[in-house]
């Protein structure tokens, strides 16, 4: 297993673990610095293979799927506990490796250019769109944050962001924000974020009922969009707001309508 290897995996945006001896005593089928990469069907290198190797897929494969732990060790004496011939003692520490999420920030004014550094700080990894192009400049963006010069409603049929991704909807007008967020609930992203008062988010609710959008759809909207920290400037709404997409990301699965 080569950083040929894992790099192509993390390209792909696949979730792994990656295991690595880091440890060893007596006779074992590997020495420390052996990696093995374990997705959730399929497993890259070896680490010396037999029941050993099983067990720490296992357990892999178990860190790989609790959010709320992102790395562990796994340790044995092969003979006595697994019953192999090696004789040996082997610890293997296994960390998780996750693509960063994807955010999808509409607008690049105020907030939306605070929430794009912030986010971009805090592991996501931000694309930001907006027709304006004195507002869409590369470079008042940090340099990994990719900047779209276009019609948000234009962009947003081109290229739907795909249903994992963090939405945040941030533009100078209603009417856009509300048109984005019609559009977007026909297939939801895994959060969806809306800047505005409850009075604003009551007026969209009831012209997008009259449209046919259903409660449970609406539902999936979080208006205001951030946590309730009595933020007021443009960085410390975008503080809130990525304090609410973390939340999303690490905390426990629960419906929208809990956060509050």
């Amino acid at each position: 297993m080569n950083f040929t290897d894992l790099a192509r995996l993390e390209t792909a945006r696949r979730p792994f673990v990656l295991c690595t001896v880091v440890d060893t005593g007596g006779s074992t089928p590997r020495l420390a610095g052996s990696r093995m990469a374990v997705e959730a069907d399929a497993l890259h290198g070896t680490i010396g293979g037999g029941e050993m190797e099983r067990r720490v897929a296992e357990a892999a494969r178990a860190l790989l799927a609790d959010a709320r732990r992102h790395a562990d060790t796994w340790s044995a004496h092969l003979v006595r506990d697994l019953g192999m011939c090696c004789g040996g003692q082997m610890k293997v520490f296994m960390q998780k490796v996750e693509p960063a999420p994807r955010l999808w920030i509409y607008g690049a004014g105020h907030v939306g250019t605070a929430l794009a550094a912030a986010a971009q700080g805090a592991g996501f990894a931000v694309t930001v769109v907006d027709a304006r192009a004195e507002w869409a400049d590369p470079t008042r963006f940090p340099a990994d944050v990719t900047v779209v010069d276009a019609e948000p409603e234009d962009h947003l049929k081109a290229t739907p962001p795909p249903e994992d991704a963090f939405v945040v909807v941030v533009t100078h007008s209603h009417p856009l924000d509300e048109a984005l967020i019609r559009r977007l609930l026909e297939a939801p992203p895994r959060y969806l974020g809306l800047i505005g008062s409850r009075g604003k988010w009551a007026r969209f609710r009831q012209r997008l009922s009259a449209r046919g959008v259903t409660d449970e759809q609406m539902a999936q909207v979080r208006c205001p969009v951030g946590l309730d920290i009595g933020a007021e400037t443009p960085a410390e709404i975008a503080v809130s707001i990525v304090a609410e997409l973390v939340q999303a990301r690490r905390g426990p699965k629960r419906a929208p309508d809990q956060w509050r």
